[in-house]
């Protein structure tokens, strides 16, 4: 089959909810993907940070194919052997008490939400039906009902309606606004990312979080860090959190925690959060199940072994310096920003321009793939195991492919 065929394929017979590149990929290494042609391709989005170990990592493969062959699900109506030690690795590793398993990132968030009321209702005290979650605006965290409610993109929430009540938002970066908010003694919790990914790798002032934290102790209000894509490693430290040493009341995981084999994803907090959920009140069928811990223990020690976090702060640094010199020679970009292994170009344009999109298209032509977010803004996160020859190589067609636009 031709690439166009196979494209031909998910528009005829998918539903129609991305817009990807043309490309058509059929197998991947380390921080190359190869299409359906042959061609190779650095990968420069990493499955929104879900391969921070790189693709098919060897270990991963193991260890997946070791554990299918012995048992791959068992739900949680039953003990397996391998999830209290998950569980404790986690929560060693992380500081915390408890951990509960799921499976992908949103079902993180949806989890922290029904922790958060819990906890509000049962050990703060607010009145039934009364707690209050805050958002930051510009926040991206799946696509459910509640995820969406919480949304001020008309993308995700234009005609998905009614939504979720008890929500609120206040502008990402302004302490002001979340001072003015945690006045109301029925706020349960504040949620918000380090590093505003999907928004265009959004990073606060200095101290933002340090500070946000605080006030939400000061008045007994929960600190969600979604750590979804900012996590492990992504950042350059092991959480994004880490920069200000804040320690999140409650701490969600997901993507790289499974090295990008199978969805997973981890609540982590302390008892007294964690305990208020009793046995019914909630649950998934896969998660927690063997075949995802076996992936995630290997995953884990990837980070570690590889020191994946000091070359995500290394090359990190190369890139950043490779694309503010960049800035400098060209008019295409309005601005450049990054941490570790999360970098943005703004294109200087709106963000109903196609030049970020076309750009985009040329890098892929390159070979180089990368995608558009918000319209203008490309996103920049290759695996964490990337080499210095290796950036240096995606360096020069980002370099070409601007300077020739």
């Amino acid at each position: 089959m031709t690439p166009q065929e196979y494209i031909d394929l998910e528009s005829d017979f998918g539903a129609h909810n991305y817009h990807p590149l043309p490309v058509v990929l059929e197998r991947g290494e380390g921080v190359y993907v190869y299409d359906v042609t042959g061609k190779k391709y650095l990968d420069f989005l990493s499955a929104y940070s879900a391969v921070n170990q790189g693709h098919c990592h060897p270990r991963l493969v193991k260890a997946i194919s070791e554990q299918a062959s012995r048992l791959t699900l068992s739900s949680r109506a039953f003990h397996t052997n391998l999830l209290g030690s998950t569980e404790k690795k986690l929560a060693d590793k992380f500081g915390y008490e408890k951990v509960l398993l799921m499976n992908t990132g949103v079902e993180a968030g949806e989890s922290a939400i029904k922790l958060a009321r819990k906890w509000a209702y049962e050990v703060k005290g607010v009145p039934a039906n009364q707690a209050e979650i805050i958002f930051a605006e510009g926040n991206f965290w799946g696509r459910t009902i509640a995820a969406v409610s919480s949304s001020n993109d008309p993308s995700s929430y234009h005609n998905f309606g009614p939504f979720v009540p008890g929500f609120s938002r206040i502008p990402y970066n302004d302490l002001a606004a979340l001072e003015e908010k945690l006045q109301n003694p029925h706020v349960a919790a504040f949620m918000v990312e380090p590093i505003q990914g999907e928004a265009g790798v959004v990073i606060p002032s200095p101290g933002y979080l340090k500070k946000a934290a605080a006030l939400c102790k000061k008045h007994r209000v929960l600190f969600i860090a979604d750590e979804i894509q900012t996590g492990l490693g992504r950042t350059g430290a092991w959480l994004a959190c880490h920069h200000e040493l804040v320690h999140p009341d409650i701490l969600l995981l997901g993507k790289a925690l499974s090295g990008g084999f199978m969805p997973v994803s981890a609540v982590l907090c302390n008892d007294e959060i964690m305990l208020t959920i009793k046995p019914g009140e909630h649950g998934s069928t896969y998660g927690g199940n063997p075949l995802a811990c076996a992936v995630t223990n290997v995953a884990i020690d990837i980070i570690e072994d590889e020191d994946l976090v000091e070359n995500s702060t290394v090359r990190g640094q190369q890139l950043l310096t490779f694309l503010e010199s960049l800035r400098d020679k060209t008019a295409l970009i309005k601005s450049v920003r990054g941490k570790g292994l999360l970098c943005a170009i703004e294109i200087d344009t709106d963000e109903d321009s196609h030049v970020a999109w076309e750009i985009c298209l040329d890098l892929m032509k390159k070979g180089l793939l990368a995608k558009p977010t918000h319209g203008n803004k490309i996103r920049l996160a290759p695996p964490l195991t990337i080499t210095g020859a290796e950036m240096d190589q995606a360096c020069s067609i980002i370099d070409k492919v601007f300077l020739g636009y």
